[in-house]
């Protein structure tokens, strides 16, 4: 039996989302509709993690289940809506920390059995991927195709976006994603959880010049990257002064400046490269926690200027991992599956630590 909801959509192509995200340790929902526009959102990023000075699955898994229903009941109480306007669910289904996949995508799908509502499984890292054609973050949607640079704690790829399912993974990391590289420094530098932005603030007050540090596979064909090696040298540099309390402000500061340098130039580099084996794209985004960093989307800027491209990235609250992505990803599948005249049916999807992006095409089939 066709529901309300199905008909709604189907009919008018005009349909309310609830979305859900727990990959890691931020637990989000939100309310979105199909022309973008954000109805509501709640967002908690927890705390619970900052004595271990980095994410504990467990923990997260736990604290996921505890904040979760309350954070839904806040997002339906603000937004002013009714269950009867919410038209689908869609939860990150992976890929990510399977203890929160698990308990994201059981809850969404619990509450899409009890009201009678489909349920859509998103995949993270394409969630990350279609963020930028969020239709408020620009006056236009950005059309297909497009360069990506996914940059984040557990993410480092450049990413041909060809199409809503089409999607060519062009290079990645080889050991440790950016993000992580960030937080791991940052810890060694003393800063607090989590990293990236610390070590971001720190760096302005330091000398960019004042340390050269490794830049790994720079010049080199391909657009893989590597940063466990940047890592192990600014350990070497730590090192004579492991007997200190604290490090020296100014001496932790160069540091800081001169990985952020080396980083962003080792991935400007081999993004470059990554231009060249797609000469057909007009746009260059980038998405995930790291593209945050101001510094690296200017440079970013500079690298679309010179190949005449136009270079997009979502507010800062989008770069991390949040629920509005979820949502619009849920939304832009929808809009393509409609074409073929049916709604997915994600229900009995599985969770799971890993899932390419390859898979993708295979749902826009009935």
């Amino acid at each position: 039996m066709i529901s309300l909801h199905q008909t709604r959509i189907k009919t008018n192509n005009c349909f309310t989302i609830l979305a859900i995200e727990s990959s890691c340790d931020d637990t989000a929902c939100t309310i979105i509709q199909s022309d973008g526009k954000i109805l509501g959102e709640e967002i908690y990023s927890q705390k619970e993690h900052i004595r271990f000075g980095g994410v504990v699955p467990e923990i997260a898994a736990r604290a996921h289940m505890a904040h979760l229903p309350p954070l839904i009941n806040n997002l339906f109480e603000k937004s002013k809506i009714s269950w009867n306007q919410i038209d689908a669910i869609a939860a990150t289904c992976g890929p990510g920390l399977i203890g929160g996949i698990i308990v994201g995508s059981s809850f969404a799908k619990g509450l899409a059995l009890a009201k009678n509502k489909p349920f859509i499984g998103i995949n993270h890292i394409e969630a990350h991927a279609l963020t930028v054609r969020l239709p408020h973050i620009t006056n236009k949607i950005i059309p297909f195709p497009y360069l990506l640079l996914l940059t984040s704690g557990g993410h480092c790829q450049c990413i041909h976006v060809k199409n809503i399912g089409f999607y060519k993974k062009l290079g990645g990391t080889i050991d440790d994603a950016a993000g992580e590289a960030f937080d791991k420094v940052a810890k060694m530098l003393g800063l607090p959880w989590p990293g990236g932005p610390a070590l971001e603030k720190l760096a302005k007050e330091g000398n960019e010049n004042a340390f050269q540090l490794p830049h790994p596979l720079y010049g080199r064909n391909g657009c893989d990257f590597s940063f466990s090696g940047l890592k192990t040298a600014v350990a070497n540099l730590l090192g004579p002064y492991q007997h200190l309390s604290s490090l020296p402000h100014s001496f932790a500061a160069d540091i800081a400046a001169s990985f952020q340098k080396a980083i962003t130039d080792t991935i400007t580099n081999r993004l470059e490269n990554a231009i060249q084996m797609v000469p057909d794209t007009k746009y260059l985004a980038a998405a995930g926690g790291v593209a945050a960093n101001q510094y690296l989307k200017n440079h970013l800027n500079k690298l679309a200027n010179q190949y005449n491209m136009n270079f997009i990235s979502p507010p800062i609250q989008y770069c991390t991992d949040n629920a509005v992505m979820i949502g619009w990803a849920a939304i832009e599948i929808l809009q393509k599956t409609l074409q073929n005249d049916f709604i997915p049916d994600d229900i009995h999807l599985m969770p799971r630590p890993r899932w390419p992006l390859s898979d993708m095409y295979d749902r826009l089939k009935n």
